[in-house]
């Protein structure tokens, strides 16, 4: 059991190794992001956390950003991936900065 936890491991470091930096013109999504059910990191070097509360339930992600599609972005290895829909890419308001992915609204609380 010991074993297979240290492989695991090794397998989920030399995945995040696999991310690559954000393109220049997509840096704007750099931040942490919260809403009351959602908060979603995003650093320059392409690492991408969030947690969502759902349904009574907590689903999470800490995983490598593959690629952009158009706005939205895909997270994750090899054929284990999610697809985050932004309706509304990352914007400035009065009080900041806000992004709407997968129907929620985030506004961003570090840079």
């Amino acid at each position: 059991m010991k074993t297979r936890w240290l492989v695991i491991s090794f397998l989920l470091l030399l995945v995040a190794g696999c991310s690559g930096p954000l393109p220049a013109d997509k840096l704007a999504y750099v931040g942490e992001w919260q809403s009351k059910e959602m908060r979603l990191l995003i650093l320059a070097d392409g690492t991408v956390a969030c947690k969502r509360l759902q349904g009574g339930g907590t689903t999470s992600i800490n995983a490598p950003l593959k690629e952009f599609v158009g706005d939205d972005f895909v997270v994750g290895v090899f054929f284990l991936t999610t697809i985050f829909e932004v309706t509304e890419p990352p914007h400035e308001v009065d009080e900041g900065w806000q992004v709407v992915v997968d129907g929620i609204r985030l506004t961003r609380t570090m840079e």
